[in-house]
């Protein structure tokens, strides 16, 4: 508790995040029919819900409206199928998820649930039709555009999540959505939602420090990693740099930071030994500073990336750029959706200076050191039902690339 009190004493922007959980677990929108407060009622317990947000890429806001939270104990049952309860927010209410980063939560509200075992989890949004610009996009620089959304957004986006409840005890979980990688920019000129959510549980933990902010303007990206797989992201704040990873599970992870026009650094090897684990990478007196390369400092990756069969339902194709740092880890530098009204085109543009690598150490600053593979990179191209296709060892040092792919089931 000692440390948690140093923590919070040294980072007040994550004692507006406790406050935010806890006034979540205070109060918020009712259950349809029931009501919000203690789970007094035998065989009964209490679900809270709030909605966080991994960064988006290019957007001044994205905003999407959400109407009600349905959960149900069956992973199969349809949305028109009986059991589901229901926590409605009157009014809907539409959400910057920009306003969402760094661990900040936003209580969606509460309801009783019979005790039991959960495994379905569906976030309704209301739809564009119903409320012009409910769930839209503000390109950097640009003006609010709507977004086309899937019908799923009305009948619920599946969500498949285990969870108990307890009688007499409270649930709360986390709709943590990934803006980033949920918005898909359309060859047309207009904007896609492909929803990417993860559910976790309402923890205070994660591993936070500080960005130079001499940097803020360079789209900053900082991303908790797991074998070379995104785990968590978020982007500092630009005022004081800060930044917070919030909601990890025990292990170890790779902390990627990357910014336009300068060389990808990674810390490895973080620790996280339990769900109050709060642990520090770098201080506001020493923050992370990242080596700017001299002109040309990125060169592209582009082409297509599509399905060789017509999948039974809407399929996307993810393409990231992987790099290994000399003997140390292997890490996602950036990945893209393939937009599927362009031919499946794609482009990645991709730091061509020496990747910076430092072990984790309680011994703040963390020394980087140059790596070899400047330039260097493996492309994946991967969808859900398809085999992933890996092209390692581009050399983009010199040059641009084109690389196209077709994926098989």
């Amino acid at each position: 508790m000692k440390f948690l009190a140093s923590c919070l004493r040294s980072l007040p922007w994550l004692m507006a995040l406790l406050l935010v959980a806890v006034a979540g677990g205070c109060g918020g929108g009712g259950g349809s029919g029931n009501s919000a407060g203690s789970a007094s009622v035998t065989g009964q317990g209490t679900l809270g819900v709030s909605l966080t947000d991994m960064p988006a890429c290019g957007f001044d806001a994205v905003n999407v409206t959400v109407r009600k939270v349905r959960v149900h104990q069956s992973s199969s049952a349809s949305d028109t199928d009986g059991g589901w309860t229901e926590m409605t927010l009157n009014p809907a209410r539409k959400i910057n998820l920009l306003n969402l980063t760094n661990g900040v939560l936003d209580s969606l509200g509460e309801t009783l649930l019979m005790a039991g075992h959960y495994t379905q989890v569906r976030l309704v949004l209301e739809s564009n039709s119903v409320t012009p610009l409910a769930n839209s996009v503000v390109p950097t620089g640009g003006v609010e555009t709507a977004l086309v959304t899937p019908s799923a957004v009305q009948s619920g986006i599946k969500l498949v999540h285990e969870f108990d409840v307890p009688a007499g005890q409270r649930v709360d979980l986390v709709l943590d959505f990934d803006a980033c990688r949920s918005i898909v920019k359309r060859g047309n000129g207009t904007f896609g939602l492909k929803p990417v959510i993860r559910v976790t549980p309402l923890l205070v933990n994660g591993i936070t420090g500080f960005v130079d902010t001499a940097l803020m303007g360079s789209n900053v990206m900082v991303t908790a990693q797991q074998g070379g797989n995104i785990v968590q992201a978020t982007v500092p704040n630009p005022q004081t740099g800060a930044f917070f990873l919030a909601r990890l599970a025990a292990g170890n992870y790779d902390v990627v930071f990357t910014a336009d026009e300068h060389a990808t650094s990674v810390i490895s090897g973080v620790p996280i030994a339990d769900t109050t684990s709060i642990v520090p990478v770098s201080t506001s007196a020493a923050p992370i500073t990242l080596q700017s390369t001299p002109a040309p400092a990125t060169h592209k990756v582009s082409g297509t990336a599509t399905l060789s069969t017509t999948p039974s339902s809407p399929t996307d194709v993810e393409v990231a750029a992987k790099q290994t740092l000399g003997v140390g880890p292997t890490v996602t530098v950036k990945s893209v959706f393939a937009d599927e009204n362009a031919a499946g085109a794609y482009e990645l543009i991709l730091p061509i200076g020496a990747p910076q690598l430092g072990a984790y150490s309680t011994a703040l600053p963390i020394v980087f050191v140059a790596q070899a593979g400047a330039g260097i990179y493996a492309i994946q191209a991967s969808a859900t039902g398809y085999m992933t296709q890996t092209l390692i060892n581009l050399n983009i040092s010199l040059a641009d690339a084109v690389r196209n792919f077709v994926l098989n089931p």
